[in-house]
């Protein structure tokens, strides 16, 4: 079970004892395997305060990853889960850039940092003490880079509010529902907290920002405004619901796909969706999964040349791969049955196997081990639905 921080914690831990216990702590491996002798070890020095500064090393660590100088923040095990990745928080303060903005539900102030540096006025505002306090922090430790100090922008003020109470006069609100209840990860847009339902409710007239999971089903809120879906290095992220007053005229999906190491680009549903229909061309190319999540694959097809294996199926097909694409170069076609599928890879000495479906119930993982591929070439196979028929492709591996 996560630990749970207290005020006396986080005055602890932003101390300079605190700070020097932490830098202490962090030469510590807690792995699972030492993790109850290096919690002893750590008892033995600092007391009271052993599990805060254990869980904030190993919180730490995790959010590397996600968040820029993460190794200065404090976290709750939530709030981390929860935090909007750097990268993702600085897209949306970007398109937010010169407005005076609220964040309703601020938490550890993940997208506060990047707000600060976008926007000329910001709000953070949130019910949890606890978190408001590490947000203080968070937001002191992301000038450090910048400025070599611990020091809060002065362009944001942070106050402990309900989110479903108004309290500013923001141009722009924005928030992130919780996606657990009960203790539980929901896709329920009225179970998230606070239900969105409610929250577009207590905001209705305003510009509205809210970040959501991907999963959720958006035709069910009848939402007036831009639906965008956002992945960061090929995994979907988050989707985020804008409203009519901070999207372009006539779109409603839109995907954006960012990266830690090439340019950002994205697609809407203005975009021309006009493909032809045509028999597979030599590569098979699975789009990223903001662009499917979006509803935008016809599009993408269209502004690359490709066309759909299947009207209603999302691998896309054509004679040449987008830039910066993976795509699977088509060895072979075949009715999908098991037998003469893996008499045919034994025939070609096939080894790694990568397997991809969509469209047909097969775990791939379980398909493998059924093959036994033995041989020491890789192939990539992608199983679908085309019409009625359930196709395997047998691919170069690329």
């Amino acid at each position: 079970m996560a630990y749970t921080f207290s005020r006396d914690d986080i005055a602890y831990l932003t101390s300079a004892p605190g700070v020097a216990a932490l830098a202490e702590v962090g030469d510590f491996a807690l792995t699972p395997a030492s993790l109850l002798k290096d919690l002893e070890r750590v008892r033995k020095s600092h007391a009271d305060f052993a599990s805060a500064l254990v869980e904030t090393v190993r919180l730490r660590r995790r959010a590397a990853v996600k968040l820029d100088n993460a190794q200065h923040w404090l976290f709750t095990d939530d709030a981390l889960q929860q935090a909007t990745p750097t990268a993702v928080a600085r897209h949306r303060a970007q398109r937010l850039a010169g407005r005076t903005v609220h964040d309703v539900t601020c938490s550890i102030g993940a997208e506060l940092a990047a707000l600060a540096e976008a926007c000329p006025a910001v709000i953070g505002s949130d019910l949890d003490a606890t978190r408001l306090a590490m947000a203080a922090h968070n937001l002191g430790a992301a000038q450090l880079e910048s400025t070599g100090h611990v020091r809060s922008p002065r362009n944001v003020v942070l106050v402990q509010a309900d989110a479903l109470v108004p309290c500013s006069s923001a141009e722009v609100v924005i928030a992130d529902p919780a996606r657990r209840a009960d203790g539980r990860r929901t896709h329920d847009p009225a179970k998230l907290q606070p239900p969105l339902p409610d929250l577009l409710a207590a905001y209705a007239g305003r510009d509205l920002a809210v970040k959501c999971a991907p999963g959720l089903d958006f035709d069910k809120l009848a939402w007036a405004g831009e639906v965008e879906v956002v992945s960061l290095d090929g995994a979907v992220r988050e989707a985020c619901l804008w409203s009519p007053g901070l999207t372009e005229p006539g779109v409603t999906r839109r995907a954006t796909v960012l990266s830690s190491t090439g340019e950002p680009w994205t697609l809407t549903d203005v975009d021309s969706d006009d493909i032809p229909e045509r028999e597979p061309g030599e590569w098979i190319i699975d789009p990223d999964g903001a662009v499917v999540r979006a509803g935008l694959v016809r599009h993408y097809a269209a502004k690359h040349g490709l066309w759909q294996l299947d009207p209603r199926i999302a691998y896309l097909t054509g004679d040449k791969v987008p830039e910066g694409v993976r795509g699977f170069r088509i060895l072979d076609r075949m009715e999908f049955r098991e037998k003469p599928l893996r008499a045919e890879l034994h025939r070609r000495d096939c080894g790694p196997l990568e397997i991809l479906t969509r469209g047909v119930d097969i775990d791939p993982d379980a398909l493998r081990s059924r093959i036994k591929p033995r041989g020491s070439q890789p192939y990539s196979l992608v199983v679908t639905r085309i019409g009625r028929t359930a196709t395997v492709f047998l691919c170069a591996t690329p």
